[in-house]
């Protein structure tokens, strides 16, 4: 169903809460090209069946670092200690390979940078002059980092990152509760909140938290797919939303 046909529904969301990586920021690309850089050798050091983009959708886009790790050996029959968070990245651990990742992340982004999607930007500028109340939910601790990069932090009051979940000890997607805190703190409850994501994992999030409405961002995964997982509008580029947005800013449908 196009995003005009849901003109009514926007008129009841009051906040719209945005994943980072490939909804705000192509930093998804980033993502991906920091767990290839991982997992490919580690899986051919150990005979395993080699590393594809495919297990990125499938393992790891979305969930928090080390539950992608899990996620992923667990897929090849791999297992190794959990570790702890402070170990270094050479560790033969779960937490050890996540700051490995983390580290292959951190030298892809200082090395290439990220610029922020001009329609996502549009549609936050759009939704913010409208009097709607915006966030970031992700699942990265590199969020402050890559909004920073990407010249945009300053659109966003609360960013709900990993590193706040796990001070708050909040399950990550696709469990609700990053999204819900999230409403929580800009005041917004979730029946009167969006949800916008690119990740199954986070789309099912939304779902499972009964927000009002639940847009899905199809950067590689699938329309079906997203449609599949409980998104009630897909789209390739936020700037889709834009004449829906426009038709439900106006005092009679506010």
């Amino acid at each position: 169903m196009s995003a005009h046909a849901h003109a009514g529904r926007f008129a009841r969301i009051d906040a719209v809460l945005f994943d980072l990586d490939g909804v705000i920021t192509p930093t998804a690309e980033v993502h991906m090209r920091a767990w290839s850089r991982l997992f490919t050798p580690y899986l051919q050091d150990r005979g395993a069946e080699p590393y594809t983009e495919a297990d990125y959708f499938a393992h790891i886009d979305g969930r928090p670092r080390y539950e992608g790790v899990r996620a992923l050996l667990d897929a090849r029959g791999i297992t190794i200690p959990d570790g702890d968070p402070t170990d270094p990245p050479d560790a033969e651990t779960v937490c050890g390979l996540g700051n490995r990742k983390n580290d292959e992340f951190s030298a892809v982004l200082a090395s290439e940078g990220v610029s922020a999607y001009p329609g996502s930007v549009r549609l936050v500028d759009a939704l913010v002059a409208g009097g709607r109340a915006v966030a970031v939910v992700s699942s990265s601790k590199n969020a402050p980092a890559v909004l920073e990069t990407a010249g945009v932090a300053g659109r966003f009051t609360v960013v709900v990152d990993g590193a706040v979940a796990g001070e708050r000890g909040l399950a990550g997607k696709p469990a609700p509760d990053t999204f819900v805190h999230a409403a929580g703190e800009l005041g917004a409850p979730v029946e009167r909140t969006a949800v916008v994501e690119d990740a199954l994992s986070g789309v099912a999030a939304g779902r499972a938290g009964h927000f009002g409405l639940v847009i899905g961002v199809d950067r590689g995964v699938g329309a079906e797919a997203l449609t599949d997982a409980g998104a009630d509008i897909v789209v390739r580029d936020l700037a889709e939303l834009l004449p829906a947005l426009d038709r439900t800013d106006t005092p009679e449908t506010r």
